[in-house]
């Protein structure tokens, strides 16, 4: 395919067309969790969006290296761990354990590398070190290092920050130990009892910056395509990575910054004080994984979602019309690869929209508009040729999977949910069964009436040759 991928930079704050360094390979980093706890609503926002990212990728013929790092040591692990009255590495074990549950319900695709700070203790001193031998940063009389920020020319261009304005309207905790206010901290000196490693600064751990600088250079190289994460991670965080990586390697650290949205609950940003924060699994108790997911993909990236009963409704009601589509027909074969799919079954108009959707910074909104345009095919095609009618089908599911939707089958979907039925699964059946008795009997008044009382309740019967099998529908309003 002609590369046509258009790209929004945070860094250049415009869209620009992706060149990878290397010829179809792209090696891309996303800072991922700090493993205290359950990961929550905005976690997967992060996880879905660059899940979908790296599907179009490939999808697009290119090489990915997807790079997502776990922070397994940093203040908050080590109260929680204080809190509970466990090791730190059972705390972080047990939460990672859960965010790969979390991450596979939602149909995330694990990453090709998930390196963990711990196991990078000694690529962290060494670029410390560096860092010291440039004259960027040094070592204080209290065990812990710094950064000197002002020595960075550079400082503040994700950001578009002044230096000094950062610094009139900073919070500046006082800290005689800093040569300037702005210096960020590389290496915190151990506190009695803490989890530690030796350096040659004493014994202590890294700062929550230097080690995604570390591990992005170690998995990656001194300079990759694309760095992404979530909209709170641009300051300080990936502004303070650009800074010791650039300093340290002497090269640009990356050549596209990826920002995904926040997520808002019924309009305000979520907070545990405002008692409006969800974990992942809190949320997969009550909903559909998949609902979820569309959810999450069914805003571009770029924007903040927001998370509320009427919007996972609309979620569902949008995937029932897809499965809809979808039922009755076969549906056999690898659905999460692409479905080979003759030149001459299908004429390529939707699939080039969808990719002409999708190049233009991963419109997944517009990508979806050209899928319900391929079901509404699907519907007539199914009325009017339905020998045309599997192709579409095959077509629908290879052009969802590179969102990772549309991937259940379709019965198995419509009947979810059980809990909102009106009637049983029992209560149904024994219905299904007096209007076949019915039709037999050629009381056709009377299995009509049973239809019509169904369908009323929102359970719509499907016959055929095999038998009667009915989906479940929302009613509207």
């Amino acid at each position: 395919m002609s590369n046509a991928l258009q790209i929004y930079n945070t860094l250049t704050r415009r869209k620009e067309a992706f060149t990878p360094i290397e010829p179809g390979r792209v090696r891309m980093y996303v800072c991922g969790m700090t493993v205290y706890d359950y990961c929550h609503l905005g976690h997967a926002r992060v996880m879905v969006a660059f899940d979908v990212i790296t599907r179009y990728l490939r999808y697009r013929g290119y090489d990915v290296t997807y790079v997502r790092n776990v922070t397994d040591i940093d203040d908050k692990i080590l109260r929680r761990a204080d809190e509970n009255g466990e090791t730190i590495s059972s705390l972080t074990e047990r939460m990672i354990a859960a965010m790969h549950e979390d991450e596979a319900r939602l149909s995330v695709l694990p990453p090709d590398q998930e390196p963990r700070a711990t196991r990078h203790i000694d690529d962290i001193i060494a670029m410390i070190e560096t860092l010291i031998t440039k004259g960027y940063a040094y070592a204080a009389d209290n065990g812990d290092v710094y950064y000197r920020v002002r020595k960075f020319e550079g400082y503040g261009k994700l950001n578009n920050r002044d230096l000094d304005e950062m610094r009139s309207g900073a919070r500046v905790e006082v800290d005689e130990h800093k040569e300037d206010p702005l210096d960020f901290v590389l290496w915190k000196a151990a506190k009695p009892g803490e989890a530690s490693w030796p350096s040659p600064w004493g014994e202590g751990r890294p700062g929550w910056h230097i080690e995604c600088s570390a591990m992005s250079r170690c998995c990656l190289g001194d300079t990759f395509d694309i760095h992404g994460g979530g909209p709170d991670l641009t300051f300080p965080h990936h502004e303070n990575e650009i800074a010791q990586s650039e300093a340290a390697n002497g090269k640009p650290f990356v050549n596209t910054w990826m920002h995904a949205g926040a997520v808002r609950v019924n309009h305000e940003k979520m907070s545990k004080s405002l008692g409006n924060f969800f974990t992942i699994r809190e949320v997969l108790e009550h909903h559909d994984p998949e609902v979820v997911r569309y959810l999450l993909v069914a805003s571009h990236y770029r924007s903040a979602i927001n998370y509320a009963p009427e919007s996972l409704a609309d979620a569902r009601k949008s995937l029932e019309r897809f499965y809809n589509s979808l039922e009755g027909l076969s549906l056999e074969g690898p659905v999460l690869k692409d479905v080979a799919v003759k030149a001459d079954e299908v004429d390529g108009r939707f699939e080039a929209r969808f990719v002409a959707a999708m190049d233009d910074d991963f419109n997944t909104p517009e990508a979806l508009s050209v899928l319900f345009d391929l079901a509404r095919e699907l519907n007539r095609a199914k009325k009017e040729s339905p020998e045309q009618a599997p192709t579409l089908a095959a077509e629908l599911r290879r052009l969802g999977a590179v969102l990772g939707l549309l991937q259940q089958d379709p019965a198995t979907f419509l009947k979810a949910g059980a809990s909102e039925l009106p009637l049983s699964e029992e209560e149904i059946q024994e219905r299904i069964d007096a209007r076949a008795a019915a039709k037999k009997a050629k009381d056709f008044a009377a299995a009509d009436a049973i239809r019509d009382e169904l369908a009323a309740l929102g359970i719509i019967l499907k016959d055929s040759r095999e038998g009667t099998t009915w989906v479940f529908e929302r009613p509207e309003g």
